[in-house]
């Protein structure tokens, strides 16, 4: 039974040694060789001073080296961070300030964007290696078995960093056991077995991409990493999907979307794919049942759950059912894990009633990197007798409960948002138009959009005396944000509207955002 994520490879590779694992950009690693190359990353940087716990950045666009690294790192004791490869410079450098990565797995070309840090070591997947950086090639000359492992369950394996509401990203710490009970839970539920074929279409910064790469990794299957580059163009992918056989499918449904509207599906050879998974955002029920209709055979599933619990809840779709439904369920708890809807006593809500979604299980995140106060403002202790010390935590999630025990997702409690699968704080934008010199005012509203979930909509007010368009300010955004994250209206204003309060009048600007959407 494993307890900890890489031995998920070392039980496959005994079973199948030369079976592809993972392939990516046309390349493909076995389970012999992913096995290999991650020990010897592994004893690559123990020799270099990395010890269990410390953090290694892992910035690079999608490759097989992508998971040799995550593996690598893990057998060394250490804690990942995958950093987005598109992000701006200074949110990347920031994260890797944040959590005192002491290591970096890289380019070159990404390598001369940042700024210079004192790290124990710099791994170059590509590029000339110069000074005391080290190439890839250089893992040849290590020795192929992992160091002894040291970890426990319990102990960090990767950090995740998301939006955060004071406009500094948020990591959250998981563990081997929480990614162990997804993993876990996933294989039972979903019957993955050698013969999948997983796709991964997410980054591997967010936390969909857990599910593609560990299961593969549990049942010896073989996983399809899909690059940036595909990503854009849905005829590519769709070619993909059928070329690779892709069995398996994990997404945002905003890319399925994007798939069944220009991807021309209907013309490829899909009998393979059997099952369908999304989460991340709410799924148009028009293009749900377009979907269902087009791929009969595949099972379709609606996973619910935060960064913070990966996946806590599911829902099973019934084609039949879809014709009268006007919106899909998050459905139940997942296996070992307990899901409740309290209102603002702490009291469980009844059927119908509406309430906050807490979570409980062993896939709770244990806080967020460096940041207690976040974490206890998460993690709060279970209001309901009898009291036993367990912690809570709470989603921020307005939900209603069915008398059949599936709950219904009514939205947030705070300014968070969906935007193509993408969970935003909406202060964290606000952050970053504030960051102009000009801007003396800022507020950012969700315009809520059947396709994507939000779209992204700003209002700012100017110094007295300063001349900026809303296109500037996009490019300002872009440099300081994720590109899912710059607004696709940024209307300037002499002032922003007030509240008998003295507040910025947000109900006022959504409404005004509408209006803009209409016209």
């Amino acid at each position: 039974m494993a307890y900890l994520l890489q031995q998920l490879l070392t039980e496959s590779v005994h079973r199948h040694p030369d079976k592809p694992a993972v392939r990516a950009r046309g390349r493909s690693l076995t389970y012999g060789e992913l096995d290999l190359r991650s020990s010897q990353l592994a004893r690559l940087l123990r020799e270099r001073g990395i010890e269990r716990g410390d953090r290694v950045g892992l910035f690079f666009p999608k490759a097989v080296e992508s998971v040799v690294a995550m593996l690598g790192v893990l057998k060394a004791g250490a804690v990942y961070v995958p950093l987005d490869p598109h992000a701006p410079v200074r949110r990347v450098a920031a994260i890797a300030e944040d959590c005192g990565v002491r290591a970096l797995i890289t380019t070159g070309e990404r390598l001369a964007t940042l700024p210079a840090r004192d790290l124990a070591c710099t791994v170059l997947v590509s590029g000339e290696a110069r000074g005391a950086e080290i190439p890839w090639s250089a893992l040849e000359t290590f020795p192929a078995a992992a160091p002894v492992e040291s970890a426990i369950e319990s102990d960090l394996a990767y950090i995740l960093y998301t939006s955060g509401s004071t406009g500094q990203p948020k990591g959250v710490m998981l563990t081997h056991r929480n990614a162990l009970t997804f993993v876990d839970w996933c294989a039972t539920t979903f019957r993955i077995g050698p013969d999948d074929r997983l796709s991964n279409h997410a980054p591997l910064h967010f936390d969909l991409s857990v599910f593609d790469v560990y299961n593969t990794l549990a049942a010896g299957a073989t996983v399809s990493l899909i690059h940036e580059e595909i990503t854009v163009f849905p005829q590519r992918l769709a070619a993909l999907m059928e070329d690779h056989g892709i069995t398996v499918w994990y997404s945002v449904p905003s890319a399925l979307v994007y798939l069944l509207l220009h991807g021309d599906l209907a013309a490829r050879d899909l009998e393979r794919l059997r099952l369908i998974l999304f989460a991340g955002e709410v799924f148009p029920m028009k293009y749900l049942r377009q979907l269902a209709d087009l791929l009969p055979r595949a099972e379709l599933y609606n996973l619910y759950g935060p960064t913070e619990t990966n996946v806590c809840t599911y829902h099973r779709v019934d084609r039949w059912k879809l014709v009268g439904q006007d919106r899909l369920p998050i459905g139940r708890a997942c296996a070992n894990t307990e899901v409740v809807a309290l209102d603002e006593a702490g009291r469980p809500v009844p059927p119908g009633g509406t309430g906050e979604l807490f979570v409980r299980g062993p896939s709770v995140t244990p806080g967020y990197w460096g940041d207690a106060e976040k974490s206890r403002r998460a993690l709060v202790d279970d209001p309901r007798p009898p009291q036993r010390g367990e912690r809570l935590y709470r989603t921020g999630d307005l939900v209603t409960p069915d008398e059949h025990g599936e709950y219904l997702f009514l939205g947030r409690r705070d300014s968070q948002v969906k935007s193509r699968g993408y969970r935003i704080e909406l202060g964290d934008v606000e952050a970053a138009l504030y960051a102009h010199p000009a801007v003396i005012e800022a507020a950012v509203v969700a315009v809520p959009d059947p396709d994507v979930g939000s779209r992204l909509r700003a209002f700012v007010a100017l110094r007295a005396g300063e001349t900026v368009t809303g296109a500037a300010l996009q490019t300002h955004c872009a440099a300081r944000v994720p590109r899912y994250m710059v607004p696709e209206r940024i209307e300037v204003r002499t002032e922003l509207p007030r509240t008998s309060t003295g507040k910025t009048d947000r109900t006022r600007l959504a409404a005004d955002a509408r209006l803009m959407e209409a016209a």
